[in-house]
């Protein structure tokens, strides 16, 4: 290998640890298509109520979109885990809205699930299991082996944690207040507004912690290396008894031989007599 080389192979592995790392956080939080199912209700909710100012049209507009795009995913085969989510939330708001007769109510149960996320994501950073390694563990194929065994990238997870959770408090900070001051339309479009961007910041910033990081231990393929080599074990004890055995047999005399030594026997005591 010449100087040339070594830093060829090293960039290559840099890449390859890097877009596994985007190929897991595409996986986990949905890529284009989820952003897609959470923004869509939402928007079609505060469109319709701009519009006509219906509340119960806007509502049912909401739900029966998310509806659809759960069967879409259903009839694709799809992972339907970011379009369940999207029904249950909005339903929960749609539910809370004609309870209350109050539109704006609409968006209170997703702004309070997403500060108790932000608040989620804080102190389990601050206990030492952060919730994005939680999350992310079981997509990179490590399970929790960050915790004990990879100190790096439980330090990557702790950071990446405290980034979505003070970037979903400071979202927070701004929908509360307007919860209180704006009306429903305004509220709704500036909700809609940050949707997007705090979550592609949050992971962009995931993303630039965790490409950083030392490798996931596949721990996967620790337990299936560990199931083989005790396969391989028992094949081989199993092998060396038959041997064991079979010398044993080859040790012991034959019929015809056992036979001999007995008329031999029989001889001598007839001559003594």
């Amino acid at each position: 290998m010449t100087s040339l080389d070594k830093p060829t192979e090293e960039t290559t592995e840099a890449d390859d640890a890097r877009a596994v790392t985007e190929a897991a956080l595409f996986e986990a939080f949905g890529g284009v298509r989820g952003m897609i199912e959470t923004v869509l209700p939402g928007l079609l909710f505060v469109t319709i109520f701009t519009l006509n100012n219906d509340l119960h049209m806007s509502a049912i507009a909401a739900l029966a979109v998310s509806v659809v795009l759960v069967v879409v995913r259903l009839v694709m085969k799809d992972t339907v885990k970011h379009a369940f989510s999207g029904v249950f939330g909005v339903a929960f708001g749609v539910v809370f809205a004609m309870m209350t007769d109050n539109a704006k109510n609409f968006y209170l149960p997703g702004m309070l699930y997403t500060l108790g996320l932000a608040l989620g994501y804080i102190v389990t950073s601050l206990a030492g299991v952060p919730l994005i390694g939680l999350i992310l563990g079981p997509v990179f194929k490590e399970n929790l082996s960050w915790r004990t065994r990879n100190p790096g990238r439980k330090k990557a997870y702790t950071k990446a944690s405290y980034a979505w959770g003070f970037i979903l408090l400071a979202k927070s900070a701004i929908l509360f207040p307007l919860y209180w001051w704006a009306d429903t339309e305004q509220l709704g479009w500036v909700l809609v507004t940050l949707k997007i961007p705090p979550f592609l910041l949050a992971v962009w910033l995931t993303w630039v912690f965790l490409a950083k990081a030392p490798a996931p231990i596949d721990v996967f393929a620790e337990m299936e290396a560990a199931e083989e080599a005790e396969k391989a074990e028992q094949t081989e004890k199993a092998e060396r008894e038959r041997r064991e055995q079979q010398a044993a047999d080859q040790s012991l005399p034959g019929p015809s031989e056992a036979d001999g030594e007995a008329a031999d026997l029989r001889g001598g005591r007839h001559r003594k007599a």
